[in-house]
């Protein structure tokens, strides 16, 4: 039944006649009528007397009908949820074939009492109009088939009333027990309900062998429209999301919503990588933002177990800056695993690529940024990007930022004792999801500690669209690293989500000005303005600003003349093991690419007069 009544303030709406409509359960059920009818029918035409009617088609009926059961028993789960009116009003008809064959009336007269199985079936499984439809062609041909066993014309009417009474009965009491398993501001399956769905769910995927994935939904800043709006606002909202959702998906697919503005979906012999997909589409379809997360069932996995890693995806797309899915596998692909033995076994590399003044005629190293590099055997195109994603995605991340940050701090140790006179700043990169946990600070802290690496030289990247600026921990951890000496830099400013109020609530001092912006400065056209609005806005927020990516000298001398203080690019240097660094440090007097002081003429009198003296 799917209607709307009034219940106080909300809206009702029963989307199928019970949760016991599912696939697995209709096949049973349904399938057992018939092999019950089936072995009842071939029983009584074998003992019962008399030689009227047709006993070999009654027989045959029978034959069928337990045939049809016994496929319905394998098969039937897997079969489309609408062949199973086929299967009904096929059992009505053949009732009434051996009501009208058999060999004897008193006979005939029992074998109308089938019609009840009739509207059991009707009831539990279809929507009231529906099995109205069945109910009534059953008790129509009731009424049609006994008057012609020359009985009366209300012979009938006894078997017709109790299958039009057990069908009512028996539809009233089953929608009355599955309130308990719907929600009734949705109409979907509330938390029981979705639970049941998803044990048959397995039991149906450990015989057959499909795939089963789970998706967990939230819609985000929910408690915001309940706060400003009121809560008629949020429940408008929900039951926008629950329709406008459940007209995307498929009937064997079990939308839920399984508590306050959580939705839960499940979806039958459907990969990991479809489940994002259908995600994203859910996600595009409504104006709310949602985050999800993502996962799939395992053989000898059980339901709760496989509702928790869901909700772990689900946490971390929150953490990770919301609107977004995260895929909590139960599988990982060979990349992670050869991750997690890279990780283990200390084999990723960390290179360094200079930060320079571009006052002094520019190229002075003032600091340099740690990059993870590390080739692949499984995957040998994937990017630095990907690397971090399928990190975050199996939860290796948290073991790989803090391998980067200790090898970077020991190699930083090492620069400083080999030149006296450099006062670099080290440039690390952290993510989102190791800044959102409550011991992150104190994790850096050890690493400080062990490393020897100067607080008050250590500068850490926080992209800030995957900061959850929302999430208190973050922005506490973000004070915390402050007050003990480090500096925070927003990398990536001016894409995504940058704003001037999210630059006065995050604890920040350096802005590092995005590459595409530094990119679009060329020789035959303006500088763009944003530009010259960042570096007038950091000196009025004191902010340092880093350029990244500059790629020639034209570019140089425009951010110059801009008033950028530091630069970074291939202009003058790319990335290189720490080693090779410190001989180009070396060789060029701590300043890096064109302009350098020619090699010819370094002595230690050339150094001792520029104020470079490396030691060893």
């Amino acid at each position: 039944m799917r209607g709307i009544g009034a219940r106080g303030d909300t809206r009702t709406r029963v989307r199928a006649a019970s949760a016991l409509a599912t696939a697995m359960v209709m096949a049973r059920t349904t399938g057992a009528f018939y092999v019950m009818g089936g072995v009842l029918g071939l029983v009584i035409t074998a003992v019962a007397p008399g030689d009227e009617g047709d006993r070999p088609l009654v027989g045959a009926a029978a034959a069928i009908a337990l045939v049809l059961g016994s496929t319905l028993l394998v098969w039937g789960p897997r079969m489309p949820h609408g062949i199973h009116h086929a299967y009904v009003a096929l059992a009505t008809v053949l009732i009434t074939v051996a009501v009208h064959s058999f060999p004897n009336t008193v006979g005939a007269i029992s074998l109308a009492s089938f019609y009840v199985f009739v509207a059991c079936d009707a009831a539990l499984f279809f929507r009231w109009s529906q099995a109205a439809a069945h109910l009534a062609f059953a008790m129509l041909l009731c009424l049609l088939v006994l008057p012609t066993r020359d009985l009366p014309w209300w012979s009938g009417l006894i078997p017709a009333g109790v299958t039009f009474g057990v069908g009512v009965v028996v539809g009233i009491l089953t929608r009355m027990a599955s309130e308990a398993d719907i929600d009734v501001l949705t109409g979907l399956l509330n938390r029981r309900g979705f639970d049941r769905a998803l044990n048959s769910a397995i039991e149906l995927a450990t015989r057959s062998g499909q795939g089963l994935a789970l998706v967990l939904v939230d819609l985000d800043r929910f408690q915001k429209i309940n706060d400003h709006l009121g809560h008629r606002a949020g429940d408008a909202v929900l039951q926008r999301v629950a329709d406008t959702w459940a007209t995307l998906l498929t009937p064997d697919q079990r939308l839920a919503r399984y508590g306050g503005d959580a939705f839960a979906l499940l979806l039958p012999n459907t990969t990991e990588q479809a489940a994002i997909l259908l995600t994203e589409q859910l996600r595009a379809a409504v104006t709310t933002g949602c985050s999800a997360g993502v996962t799939s069932w395992q053989p000898g996995e059980s339901g709760s177990l496989l509702v928790s890693r869901a909700d772990v995806g689900l946490y971390r797309a929150k953490q990770a800056g919301r609107n977004r899915t995260v895929l909590e596998s139960s599988r990982q692909l060979p990349l992670a695993v050869e991750l997690r033995e890279a990780i283990d076994n200390g084999a990723l590399d960390v290179h360094y690529q200079p930060i320079v003044s571009l006052s002094e005629g520019g190229g002075k190293a003032v600091g340099v940024e740690a990059l993870l590099r590390w080739s692949s055997s499984a995957q040998p195109d994937v990017t630095t990007e990907g690397l971090i994603r399928v990190a975050e995605e199996y939860d290796l991340i948290s073991d790989l930022d803090e391998l980067v940050l200790r090898r970077a701090c020991a190699d930083a140790a090492r620069l400083q004792e080999t030149f006296a006179q450099l006062d670099l700043t080290l440039n690390v990169n952290v993510s989102g999801l190791e800044l959102a946990e409550s011991g992150y600070a104190d994790r850096v802290a050890g690493i400080l500690a062990s490393t020897g690496w100067p607080a008050d030289q250590l500068v850490l990247e926080v992209t800030e669209s995957e900061l959850a600026a929302e999430s208190h921990i973050a922005i506490a951890n973000l004070h915390t690293l402050r007050d003990r000496g480090v500096r925070i830099a927003i990398d990536d400013f001016g894409t995504g989500y940058s704003s001037l109020s999210r630059l006065a609530t995050l604890p920040s001092d350096i802005l590092k000005v995005d590459q595409s912006f530094v990119a679009a400065i060329r020789s035959d056209s303006p500088a763009p303005p944003l530009l010259s609005v960042i570096a007038a806005l950091s000196s009025a927020l004191d902010l340092q600003v880093i350029a990244e990516g500059v790629e020639t000298e034209y570019q140089a001398a425009v951010l110059t003349e801009l008033g950028f203080a530091l630069a970074q690019g291939y202009h003058y240097s790319d990335s290189h093991p720490v080693s090779a660094l410190i001989s180009d440090l070396n060789e060029g007097q701590g300043r890096v690419g064109p302009g350098v002081p020619d090699r010819e003429l370094d002595d230690d009198s050339r150094h001792a007069a520029n104020g470079w003296l490396p030691l060893g």
